[in-house]
Formats: C-alpha cells, structure tokens, sequence
C-alpha cells in the first residue's frame, strides 16, 4: 500500500494525461493532470492477482456464473454500510454514466424534466440532453463554503413535467456527505413531486474520518420509487474496467429496466465482473481503508496551501478525493483564473462552468496522487497567484 510511489502514465492511452494537452493546453511533459477522477495509485494486490490469474488462463470467453461477483457485492453493502441486497435486484451496466443513461432511457420520455441539484457530476446533464430531455437546475445553496439543499426554492421550481431527480450521494463536485435527516427531505420532495429518485453513489467508500454515509435504501418511504447505482470504480481506481451496478428493490421499476436493458442486448464484460468480486474483500477493505487515510493528509495540505492564497478558499470535503475550489473573492473573472492555473501553474483542473449553475467560480482539483504531487501543486498555485500574497 504504497500510495508515494508515482506511476508514469503518459502515453498509455490514458485520457487524464494524453488528452489534457488538447483540451487545455497544459502539455504533459511540465504540466500536472488534475482533472478527470481517477487516482494515481496502482489497483490493490487483490484485484491484480485476479486479473493475472485471469490473463494466464489465455481464454478469454463469455462470462458465466454471476454467483460469486453478486455475492461479493452484497458482502460488501452488508459489512461496509449495513445495506442487506437482493442479489436479483442487481444488474450489471458498463459504468455508471451508462447506468444513468439506461435509467434515463427506460423510466422517462422525451421532453420529460430530470432534476438535478447543482453544481453536479457534468455527465449526468450531457446525458440527459444527449436523450432529449430537459435538465432541471435546483441550485444547492452555498451556505458559509458549505452546500446545502434548499427545498423551499426548489418546490417553486417544479411545473409537474418533471419525471426525475438524480441524487449524487456523496455529493462531487462539493464533496458532501449528506446527513440522514437531508436524505430524509430528498425522499420527501421525490414523492411530493411524484419523482423516480437515482442515486449515485460511486463514492460512498471515499468518506474521511467522522463522517457516515447513509445509503439511499436505509431511508423510510422511498422504496417504491428508487433506482440506486453503485460502483468498485472510484473506490479501487479501475475506472477503466467500465464496470457499475444498478441495484432496484421495486418489482415494477425492475421489470422496465430489465426490458430496456434486453432491448438493447446489453451484457457485463468479464474483465470487470473479476475485478470487482476480487476487490470487494477483506484484502480490498483494509487498501480501502489505508487509502482514505493517505487521501485525508493530502485533503489537508492541499486545503491549508489553498486556502493560505487570498480570495481562494477549497471547500471542505467530506468525501471524494476530489477538492473543489471557489476562487470567487480574488475579485477575477472565471477565465483568468484558468488562465493562471493552466498557463502559469501548468495545472489541468475541470471549469467550474462544466457542472452547472453555481459552479461558474470554482475549479475542481483530483487530489487522488502522490503526495509529492500534491505538494507541487500547492506551489504551483501560490506562485502562479503570488500577486495577491
């Protein structure tokens, strides 16, 4: 476990370093990827014994026998977050942007409103509006660098064409981990609105020291309308193995997405299935645990070298290894502000702009690397903004 050993990455195919010389100008030769989530840690032992066992077989054919991998995954729920699943209730999709979409696709209809409460994950909005459905922007509420729901102004909001709300628990980009008592107040609102509820929960492993998170299942009256989706991706740094779960209790919302998912021929790809039943282990649990502490102390330089620049303050982040930056009091437009991190710094990091309303200030950083890294990055920053020291 570890994590201070840096891993050369570019020319790997890998979009993080071999695209951010494209997209923003930042070259990977002086630059630092610090925008699409994914880490810089190698997988854990457990995932890549499996997969050497696997490609040492030297047949690589259709996957059978999902017994094992679904076991895993209610092994998982059940010890790391007190979730009993259904192993039926499970279905397998090639990661959760294409779970979002399939979710999309199967329980709503052209025209149709999908709520999402920004700033938020940027993919959800591009699929909604790739199927030709309407984005619903309910603005979280930037209390004191903290986000919170503000149901009131959401509620004025709706005009009844709104079929669905896509919950990102915890939240990315703000880092939140919502408490039961604002799940609760989710739920309600889903109801009040006749809403079928997603939740994403990709990085309800990711949680740093004191906090909880609750699973969307463990509230009370939400049952009937809720599509839950989760994912080893974040958690175990496979992203690439395209592999997620949509996990659904109701019959009847099981029926619809079974249906579209036969529509549409879609089966798992076996380099993910042994990916994932390795990872969720006890092996797996104790790099998870090693990792979220490691992520805690880059959390914390990378918070005080931030926040030590005037006008800039990093959100405290609850969970994710993903730290998202308001740069709103140094008095800048949005566009110097990239200017200075991408020109200056050589830093890539996602525009705020890209995850909706209330984003338009911030930049988000992956935090997910060395430490090393982490610590460049930080003089980079002050340097490149040392003008306002």
């Amino acid at each position: 476990m570890n994590f201070d050993t840096p891993i050369n990455r570019r020319d790997t195919h890998c979009a993080k370093w071999d695209a951010m010389e494209q997209i923003y100008g930042v070259s990977p030769d002086d630059g630092i990827a610090m925008w699409v989530a994914d880490m810089e840690f190698a997988a854990p032992d457990c995932i890549r014994r499996a997969l050497a066992a696997m490609t040492d077989h030297g047949v690589y054919g259709y996957f059978g026998d999902e017994s094992d991998y679904r076991a895993a995954i209610c092994w998982w729920m059940a010890e790391r977050h007190g979730w009993v699943v259904d192993p039926a209730h499970i279905f397998t999709t090639h990661g959760l942007v294409h779970g979002t979409a399939m979710c999309v696709d199967a329980f709503t209809q052209p025209g149709d409103g999908i709520v999402l409460m920004t700033p938020v994950y940027h993919a959800f909005a591009r699929v909604i509006t790739a199927a030709d459905r309407r984005v619903v922007e309910c603005e979280l509420a930037n209390v004191d660098g903290r986000y919170e729901m503000d149901f009131d102004a959401w509620d004025a909001q709706m005009d009844g064409s709104e079929r669905m709300l896509i919950l990102c628990s915890p939240h990315n980009p703000g880092g939140r981990v919502w408490s039961r008592p604002e799940l609760q107040a989710v739920a309600a609102f889903a109801k009040r609105h006749e809403l079928i509820l997603v939740s994403d929960e990709i990085h309800h492993d990711l949680t740093f020291p004191g906090q909880v998170h609750t699973p969307m299942p463990l509230i009370d009256g939400i049952a009937d309308r809720l599509v839950m989706m989760t994912a080893a991706t974040k958690t175990f740094n496979i992203a690439g193995s395209h592999t997620g779960n949509v996990i659904i209790a109701d019959p009847d919302l099981r029926a619809r997405f079974a249906k579209r998912m036969m529509a549409l021929g879609i089966s798992p790809d076996s380099f993910g299935l042994f990916m994932t039943t390795a990872a969720y282990s006890p092996d797996g649990a104790a790099w998870v645990d090693a990792l979220r502490l490691y992520l805690d102390e880059n959390r914390r330089i990378f918070d005080a070298g931030v926040n030590a620049i005037p006008g800039v303050h990093a959100m405290h982040l609850e969970s994710t290894y993903l730290s998202w930056v308001d740069f709103t009091g140094t008095g800048m437009s949005p566009q110097d502000v990239i200017d200075r991190v991408q020109n200056d710094a050589r830093i890539a990091a996602n525009h705020g702009a890209t995850f909706g309303k209330g984003g338009e200030s911030f930049l988000r950083f992956n935090i997910g690397a060395p430490r090393a890294q982490i610590e460049d990055a930080v003089k980079r920053l002050q340097t490149a903004f040392s003008d306002l020291q």
